[in-house]
């Protein structure tokens, strides 16, 4: 039989979900419960609510509504969520920018993302403001003293606006299915991509994390020194966290020894963070005999060492749990669960209504899925593949880039790993170049174009090594333009200059010629033989 279209079968219906409500509910069933610990302050869910629907009317005053795309470049701080919360309670969708973003990085975000406005932390605008301006993209800031000025003129205030604005009564309704974030990840090619997002993806890993994953209680206070701009400090603190109705200590930049204080300060009992934290806590542990009440921890972003695993377990008497994700899964496709023994070199079992496979890493035009590992055995060695409720959208305006990431219903994560007939998955390496430092993602082809631009360097090639602090150090091999003859230490700081902190190589290689393939493609494995340790 065939049957006619009906709305009520083929329309988006009339479900709604947004993340908003994570705020707002926290709010109306227990608005006195702490929020916020930040410096010497504590806010408690229902002020932060009044805060975030008064921020929510001076961008509606703004134009801002269903649809708009709100940037927003602020640390750890209270407005972080004051902002971020409002735009979504507007149906509009949020462009967090990683802080350490230069000019150029910026400029290329805001015009890639169509953004309609950006909200701008006071110290961040030295690289923001030049760049909204060639972008042509309204700016208003937050943590600005009333008199500050740039180029002249006086700077537009959130707080202001929100002080004389009509606060919103409640958040918009909007559909599961509706984008929320747009999180810009690059791709081999170098060139940036914006993963967007879905409430529903969002929502279901804050709700599948805590009812298998996390173990979260109204009384648990969380660190909160994960940048909130990437998607593991957003998901995995933020929003988990206020869906738990716990409380969060908000650090702008970690310092190990200030983040242990806060820590013991304020009891804290759930410590979420990237592996290089991890190894700043055991250093600060040897300089102080304070502890705080951990329950457990949580490592992401990269490959935890087991020794740092264990030398954290001993001095904090908590055990370190361990998961795997990507910006384009929400993040989280795998997590060492709190209710089972911990698998120490591996990033635990998929969640819940996320299926991880393994599939042929030489099979381009489709996914081809490797056979299941026998009873107590371990699958062959293949590219890991995700689908499920986690998934992004696509990428914005890249249906190209979208068609061959997700293939056959799969998400292609380019990571190497096996998985055994338990589902514990391990990751072995990467099928990319990709380099990950300090928990994130570097792209080498993007330092490489830069590095390419300085008149000494003919040729560049952009590397990672491995590093026991950092996990990767970013390492770039050189060849001298004619007549040239590079220097390395110079060529460390123009890179410095020219793009973000985490990006630049610090170690440069001149070289007389790059190891090439039949193809005439680059061999990086062999610089990574020639040269690590």
């Amino acid at each position: 039989m065939t049957h006619q279209p009906d709305p009520a079968v083929d329309g988006p219906g009339h479900g709604t979900l947004s993340i908003a409500s994570i705020l707002a509910e926290a709010a109306r069933r227990r608005p006195d419960r702490p929020a916020l610990h930040f410096m010497d302050q504590t806010i408690r869910y229902g002020e932060l609510w009044d805060q975030t629907r008064a921020y929510a009317g001076a961008l509606a005053a703004r134009g801002i509504g269903p649809g708009s795309r709100v940037a927003m470049i602020v640390p750890n701080v209270p407005d972080f969520p004051r902002v971020y919360y409002a735009a979504l309670s507007l149906g509009a969708v949020v462009v967090p920018i990683h802080l350490l973003f230069k000019t150029e990085e910026i400029e290329f975000v805001l015009e890639d993302a169509g953004a309609d406005l950006v909200v701008v932390a006071a110290p961040m605008l030295g690289e923001a403001a030049p760049a909204a301006a060639r972008a042509g993209v309204p700016l208003v800031t937050v943590l600005a003293p009333e008199d500050l000025e740039v180029g002249g003129a006086p700077v537009a205030r959130l707080e202001q606006e929100a002080a004389a604005s009509t606060p919103i009564a409640r958040h918009r309704a909007v559909n599961p299915l509706d984008a929320a974030t747009i999180l810009y990840t690059s791709g081999t090619t170098g060139t940036p991509k914006g993963a967007v997002g879905s409430h529903l993806a969002m929502i279901e890993q804050v709700h599948c994390s805590l009812i298998d994953s996390f173990e979260m209680r109204g009384d648990d206070v969380v660190y909160g020194g994960l940048p909130f701009f990437h998607s593991f400090g957003q998901m995995a603190v933020l929003n988990i966290a206020f869906r738990g109705g716990a409380s969060i200590i908000l650090l702008p930049q970690f310092d190990p020894d200030q983040a242990l204080a806060l820590l013991v300060r304020h009891g804290a009992t759930v410590f979420t963070a990237v592996p290089t934290n991890f190894a700043g806590m055991v250093e600060a542990a040897k300089r102080s005999a304070e502890r705080p009440p951990l329950r457990y921890a949580v490592s992401g972003g990269a490959a935890l060492p087991v020794a740092l695993l264990e030398a954290f377990e001993e001095q904090y008497g908590a055990q370190v749990h361990e998961g795997y994700g990507l910006t384009e899964t929400s993040p989280s496709c795998t997590f060492n669960v709190i209710s089972e023994p911990i698998r120490p070199g591996t990033v635990g079992r998929p969640m819940w209504g996320v299926e991880v496979a393994v599939a042929d890493p030489e099979t381009e035009d489709r996914v081809e899925l490797l056979p299941e590992p026998a009873p107590g055995e371990q699958s062959g060695l293949g590219e890991i593949v995700v689908r499920g409720h986690n998934l992004m959208k696509g990428y914005l305006g890249r249906p190209e880039a979208t068609e061959a990431a997700v293939l056959d219903g799969w998400f292609r994560t380019g990571d190497l790993g096996t998985i055994d007939s338990d589902e514990i998955v391990t990751i072995v390496d990467r099928k990319k170049d990709m380099i990950i430092r300090n928990g994130y993602n570097v792209y080498p082809t993007e330092v490489e174009a830069v590095l390419a631009r300085h008149p000494a360097v003919s040729l560049a090639a952009v590397f990672g090594l491995p590093d026991e602090v950092r996990g990767q150090e970013i390492h770039a091999a050189v060849v001298a333009a004619t007549g040239q003859d590079p220097d390395p230490e110079e060529l460390v700081a123009y890179m410095k200059e020219k793009v973000a902190a985490f990006k630049y190589p610090r170690v440069v290689h001149v070289v007389e010629d790059l190891p090439l393939g039949p193809s005439g493609k680059v061999l990086k494995r062999e610089l990574v033989e020639r040269f690590k340790p």
